[in-house]
């Protein structure tokens, strides 16, 4: 693990290493979107192949270098918080050009950790900020709408189909959630 990475755990054993290992809800995928060059309009997909090591196969973001985007993922939970934020009532997917939406999962306790998605086997790599692209796509105001919601990275482990309906799920395996 890098440095820059062992200053976000707690001591081992400790109430709130305990607390952050403690049970998660199982999610699932309600939408999953593809965008094949840059700028380009999201195509929404009825499944994707996420393929070892470089990400959803015909994604801007699937990579032969193992990147830490490989994989975007946004709650759809976050999405009504922020179309609330700007005063609408509902945000599509495609405004935020990530590639799967998720339902019933709190996607921050996925942070370092390893889950599966599908058939996939996917890692944290990072939380998915907002980009100054978000006023161009949501109007005045949408950098600032997505701040704290714009989901997480993750890399693919091991590859597999992913569909609307499949289970996301953290994995408890020893040795396999750091």
């Amino acid at each position: 693990m890098p440095p820059e990475q062992q200053s976000l755990f707690p001591n081992p054993g400790s109430m709130l290493a305990r607390l952050i290992d403690g049970p998660v809800a199982p999610g699932r995928v309600a939408w999953i979107g593809l965008r094949a060059v840059r700028r380009e309009p999201v195509r929404v997909v009825e499944s994707a192949l996420a393929v070892t090591g470089q990400g959803l196969e015909g994604d801007r973001y699937a990579s032969r270098n193992n990147g830490a985007r490989q994989v975007t993922l946004v709650a759809a939970e976050g999405l009504r918080a922020i179309a609330s934020y700007l005063g609408r009532d509902a945000v599509p997917p495609e405004r935020l050009r990530r590639n799967l939406v998720t339902e019933g999962i709190n996607l921050t306790a996925l942070r370092n950790r390893r889950f599966r998605v599908g058939e996939a086997l996917l890692e944290w790599s990072g939380d998915c900020h907002p980009c100054s692209r978000m006023d161009e796509e949501l109007g005045e105001g949408g950098y600032n709408a997505v701040r704290g919601h714009g989901g997480i990275t993750a890399r693919v482990l091991d590859g597999g189909v992913i569909r609307p309906g499949d289970a996301v799920v953290r994995v408890l395996e020893a040795g396999a959630d750091r």
